[in-house]
């Protein structure tokens, strides 16, 4: 069948955007906290987990804006861990999606409390959802929701990855590939998973179901990171929106640098090749995550 991924993602990007701009408009829009929020949530991210948490519902049959508190809350996690990723203290960023990064705009104190009050208000969108959603999973769905999702973004998700990101500097690991795909995994992988988990939850899919999700999205997930070392060495930085080369300049442990950028190119189409065959099984409903899969591989930011 004929599939436009150019015109898909742009509508749930312009679904998410609304709502995203419904939860912020709770709030006093003149408070340097919510400027400082909106600044970095609203920036034009590709929202490429909350489109996957929509396309995993699509997938099991399911309207899929049923998923969309889960969806919203995702993106600004994934956003609050920009903010502090971005920080002196870690990756030291200027810009991010074209714009000044958030502590270079207001100040290191206020991105630090807006990527704060971001990962905080998440939870509240997914446990009171009818401040913004018309309909939204019921009340035990929800609470899974929030197991699955803060665990995915906690000690051993994300969080973990971070901070074995940030010792791989000192690691005596720097070239061990095993290594590098477990920081991975957890930084990039358990937040991409949860997205796709969570479409499903949403939607109360079955566990079988649920499960081969789950493997095409570790898959995604890891080719995404190898996507992004990729394009750090040969994106071009006017439409990725940040600095090209720094990760050789900071001296970083990535694919390229441990398998050269060949094999990492080969690396990340095998991962995508698997993540398909995985839901070889799912009819046509599936037909956005396969796309979103080489997507993934062939972005150019």
């Amino acid at each position: 069948m004929d599939f436009n991924l150019k015109q898909y993602l742009m509508e749930k990007q312009e679904l998410v955007n609304r709502y995203l701009k419904l939860i912020l408009e709770q709030f006093n829009q003149k408070h340097k906290l919510i400027m400082a929020m909106d600044h970095s949530l609203m920036a034009g991210g590709k929202r490429l987990r909350p489109i996957l948490s929509m396309a995993a519902a699509q997938a099991c049959g399911k309207d899929f804006l049923i998923a969309l508190p889960a969806c919203c809350a995702i993106e600004m996690i994934h956003t609050y861990s920009l903010i502090h990723d971005d920080l002196p203290a870690m990756d030291n960023d200027d810009l991010r999606r074209g714009l000044s990064t958030c502590h270079k705009k207001f100040s290191e104190a206020t991105a630090i409390l807006a990527g704060d009050a971001l990962l905080t208000h998440a939870f509240n969108i997914i446990s009171q959802p009818e401040q913004v959603f018309k309909i939204y999973p019921d009340t035990q769905t929800r609470i899974k929701l929030i197991s699955r999702i803060s665990w995915a973004a906690g000690i051993k998700g994300m969080v973990e990855g971070q901070m074995l990101d940030m010792q791989s500097y000192q690691s005596e690991q720097r070239d061990n590939l095993t290594h590098l795909k477990k920081i991975h995994a957890l930084k990039t992988g358990k937040m991409i998973t949860v997205s796709v988990e969570a479409g499903a939850i949403s939607v109360d899919a079955d566990t079988e179901t649920i499960e081969k999700l789950i493997i095409y999205a570790g898959k995604i997930g890891l080719a995404f990171q190898v996507a992004d070392d990729i394009l750090n060495i040969e994106g071009d930085p006017k439409i990725m929106g940040k600095a090209a080369g720094s990760d050789a300049l900071n001296d970083k442990m990535t694919f390229p640098a441990i398998i050269g950028l060949a094999e990492s190119k080969k690396y990340a189409k095998k991962l995508i090749d698997d993540a398909i065959e995985t839901i070889s099984q799912f009819d046509e409903k599936a037909v956005p995550l396969r796309a979103i899969a080489n997507y993934i591989i062939n972005r150019d930011h």
